[in-house]
Parts: structure tokens; sequence; C-alpha cells
């Protein structure tokens, strides 16, 4: 039956049928089995219903993880309707341009967001409806007046509702993070769902696999790569708030999880907790990583006991997917199934060792496209001449094996060479008193950019600029060095752990920030107590 689904719906119907009260969703102490998926969605659908959702209509997600964020977006796509799953860190003109550019006419959030929301609300001329969730409401919570209860929807009848869906309309926009710019809509139709090309990404998986995900929902790698693929490939999933790194491996213990993603620094940071004896004690078996750095993958292996599979894909990437399941070397992304071409802004190819940007060969039209938004002209750059552009630079060894360099935006170009921040941020935590780093370019006097660093130390240790650049000096060529260091207790991050370089570019080099080139000061040359958090 699941295998002739031709929409999420008819899939969630098709596994309450063949797997009844088996246990599929776990979020805390609660639980929803792939009958309780099928049946409680049915119901948000028929409530969503009534205040007028249907074919053509946008719902946006503005909730944190829970089992209610997940039924919301199913009933939506019961309905016909297209969803709008929303990044909660939003707030300001970045709400109010996913919300308003998006054409959503509902809104479904937690009340933990209704400050921010009622912050921008007036300026969103298509909004009719607001539904909220008060299920972590605090006591002296007041709804407005001309809200709707989730409660009230999930109460709603649950029959099967009788909406006859289009294949060619909008199932989902999910936008991208913007972390170099305003978040462009990427638009996914009912026809679009590939259950072939799901469960091919589950081929490593096993009839006993747990699968756990904290990143959120509203990512693709949450949303399709963990839960979509757990209920195509017929297994449990569990979903946590977000990533903690402190409790991250008893939570493993506890679930019984044998395999999660790891995007950002989740691998690095996870690596820099204190060893316990009992760190290769755990249920888990393999890790899909993306970007894990090589200095780190073998003794992450070692520690924890798990193995590490290396993959390259992205929301707007035209399907295109790039693994390391073992037969690349430790670092390398793998080596691509499509053909492909690394080039220089020129667009010539590059030769084995020296970065470019990749791109795929276009072996098919109708689905190896991206659709932003109402964004004709993106939508048109991400193709060229029949070949697919993904914006990332990589390079090449002599057998083909490719590495991620850096996003070619975020790519720094100093006195006439191209440095990757990737790869200086990679040495940058390789020193043991640093958490994590973020490197990106600032104007230099003399034209193009100078390298800047803010950098987060590991609590209680004491770190120096001056120690941090002789660090880095032995280990990357000198153009690469930052010439700027600044410390912080923590960096600004959208909520699936990738930096927000481009709020740090505008801010640039500050009154704490350290100069390689100008006489040193105690408060900017070390990390102290008092370095500034992250200005969100």
């Amino acid at each position: 039956m699941s295998d002739e689904a031709a929409t999420l719906a008819e899939l969630v119907e098709a596994k309450a049928c063949e797997l009844g009260n088996a246990r599929f969703l776990t979020f805390e102490d609660r639980e929803l089995s792939f009958a309780d998926l099928d049946q409680k969605s049915n119901a948000m659908a028929n409530g969503l219903a009534m205040l007028g959702v249907g074919p053509g209509v946008g719902v946006a997600i503005l909730m944190g993880n829970s089992p209610e964020w997940l039924l919301t977006f199913i009933g939506i796509e019961k309905l016909g309707a297209y969803a709008v799953p929303v990044n909660v860190a939003l707030k300001g003109d970045g709400l109010r341009h996913v919300l308003d550019h998006s054409d959503a006419s509902v809104v479904v959030l937690s009340c933990a967001y209704t400050e921010v929301f009622c912050a921008i609300s007036d300026r969103l001329p298509r909004l009719r409806a607001v539904v909220v969730d008060e299920s972590q409401a605090p006591r002296d919570w007041v709804r407005p007046k001309d809200w709707t209860p989730l409660a009230g929807l999930c109460d709603a009848p649950s029959s099967r509702p009788g909406s006859v869906i289009d294949s060619s309309a909008i199932s989902t926009i999910m936008y991208t993070s913007g972390t170099t710019g305003s978040p462009k809509g990427v638009v996914s139709r009912y026809g679009d769902l590939n259950l072939a090309g799901i469960r091919a990404l589950g081929g490593m998986l096993e009839a006993d696999d747990v699968l756990y995900t904290c990143l959120p929902l509203f990512h693709a790698n949450a949303l399709w790569l963990t839960t979509i693929r757990a209920l195509a490939c017929d297994l449990p999933v569990v979903l946590s708030r977000r990533f903690s790194a402190g409790k991250f491996w008893d939570d493993m213990r506890l679930y019984g999880v044998t395999t999660f993603n790891a995007l950002g620094a989740m691998v690095p940071i996870l690596l820099k907790q204190p060893e316990r004896s009992d760190d290769s004690d755990n249920p888990v078996r393999i890790v899909f990583s993306a970007a894990c750095p090589a200095s780190v993958w073998a003794e992450f292996e070692r520690r924890f006991g798990v193995r590490i599979v290396e993959g390259y894909a992205a929301v707007d990437g035209g399907g295109f997917v790039v693994m390391n399941f073992g037969q690349s070397p430790k670092g390398s992304i793998g080596k691509p199934f499509n053909p492909y071409r690394i080039v220089d802004d020129e667009d010539h190819d590059v030769p084995a060792g020296e970065p470019g940007e990749l791109l795929f060969k276009i072996d098919d039209a109708a689905h190896r496209k991206v659709e932003y938004y109402k964004d004709i002209a993106a939508s048109q750059a991400k193709v060229s001449g029949g070949w697919f552009r993904s914006g990332d630079l990589v390079r090449a060894d002599a057998d083909g094996n490719l590495y991620f360099v850096d996003r070619k935006s975020d790519s720094v170009r100093r006195r006439g060479e191209n440095i990757s921040s990737w790869e200086v941020e990679r040495v940058l935590n390789e020193h043991p008193a640093v958490m994590e780093s973020a490197v990106f370019g600032v104007p230099s006097e003399l034209g193009e950019d100078e390298v800047m660093a803010i950098v987060v130390p590991k609590e209680g240790c004491d770190l120096s600029a001056p120690d941090l650049v002789a660090f880095a000096r032995e280990r990357i060529a000198s153009f690469m060095v930052p010439r700027f260091v600044e410390f912080r207790r923590e960096l600004p991050k959208t909520e699936t752990h990738r930096v927000r370089k481009a709020e740090l570019k505008r801010e640039g080099v500050g009154p704490r920030t350290w100069d390689l080139e100008s006489p040193p000061t105690r408060d900017s040359a070390h990390a102290s107590a008092e370095a500034r958090p992250a200005e969100h």
C-alpha cells in the first residue's frame, strides 16, 4: 500500500493500516503510534478546514519541536493546502518577510512566540486567522479573543478529510536560513514526493533502528531526512526540543537511539565535552554528518563507538546528493553519483586540489530544478547551460574524492588569495581552549578583505589572541591567519546551528576586537568572563 502512496497524506494513512499501534514518535514522555499519527492529523486537518484552510491556502507554522508541529504539518498536507515552516529564531522584519512573502493567511504558533508575532502582525495584510498552542503557556497567559486554541482543532472529528489533492499544487514553502541575505522560499509541490529517494537514504538502516533528531522540524534535515524517512522505512523516531551537548548521550541511552543526523558544529562540540568512562557505552551505530572536520572524525568514532557517514545535500540543491559511506578518506564528502564539474569564477574547470564551485549536470530538467517562491531570477540563476550551480566551493583529490571548502558567499578574498573560512575555523577549533569559532571577511584599508575571527573559549580556559594566532601560524598559510580576533561567550546562530555570519559581518571590528597590526590591550587580547555575548 505505502509503495503506491503519491502524497504524504496517503503515506501516513497507508502506514496506519500496515503498522497500526506500533510506536512511531516519542517526545519526552509522550508516544504516538502510526495509527495515532493518522487519526490525530485527520482531526487537525478537519479543524483547520473549519478556519477556511483548503487547496491553495498557506499556513505558517511558528512552533518549537513537538508532536503538534508534526500533526499540524501533516494536517495541512491532507487538505491540499501548503505549509510554511518558520524559523523560530526570526523576529522583526525577518519574521515579517517570511510570513508576508509566503502569502500565508493562517498562522499556527506556540504562545512562546506571541510577543515577536504580535510585534509585526499589523503588517501582515493577508493574515485572517491565528491558532495558538497553549500547552506550555505560563499561568498568567491570556489568549487574545480572536485567536483559536490549537486544542480545539485537535478535538475535531478524526475522519479522513475529503480533499482532492492536485499534484501540481504547492505543498510546502521552506525558507533558506538567510545567513547571507534575505531567506528565499524553496517550493515543493505535491507531485514532487519521492518515496524511492527517501527510502534510498535509509539504505543503511536496519529493522530495529531508532532514529533521533534534536534539529528543528522547520528544517529539511529534521523533517524529511529523519522524521519522514523513519515513517517511510517503518521505523520509530525520537524527537527532542533542542540540542543539548551535556545530556545528549544520556538521551541516546534512555531512548535506545541507534542513529542521528549531525549538522554544523554538533560533532566538534560533543567531542569537546568532558570525557566520561561510559562515552562508548551507548546504542548509537551510525551518525549521518555534514561537514565533519577530518581532524576530529576518527577521534569521535573511537571515543563514542560510532561510525560516521558523511553526506552533502541542500534543500535548494536540486535533489543532488553526495555520500561518503566509507569508500572515500575521512574528511571527504565522497564521490558524486552524477556528472559534475568544479569551476572558477569564469566557469573554467580547476585542476585537482584547487577549490571551485561545484556544478552538477542536469540529467532530469523536470525534477532537477529549484523553484524559489516569487523569485524567477533566483530560480533561473541556479541553472546555466545544462548545469546546476550549488553555490558551494569544493576541491577534488587525484582520485576524484570531493572535500567541502566553504559556501561561495562565505569565502574571503585577501591580497589576491581566496580563503576558506571553514578551513580557518577548523584549525582554530583544534586549539584545546577553543569551543568554536566563526571566520569571515571585513573590509581592508588596502581593498579586498581582512580575516576576522570570533572565538568562543571553553569554560574555565585562559586564552589570548596572540597565542591563538601563533597556534594558527603553525598550521595554515600566513595569508589565512586572522588579523582580527574577538572573544565572545557564544555565537549568533540559526536553529540549525549555522552561524549568522551576515550579522557578524555587519558588526565588523569593534572596541573589544584585537588587531594583529596594532598594539595589543589586555581587554582585547585575552578571553575573560566579560567577553560579550552574541548579539541576537
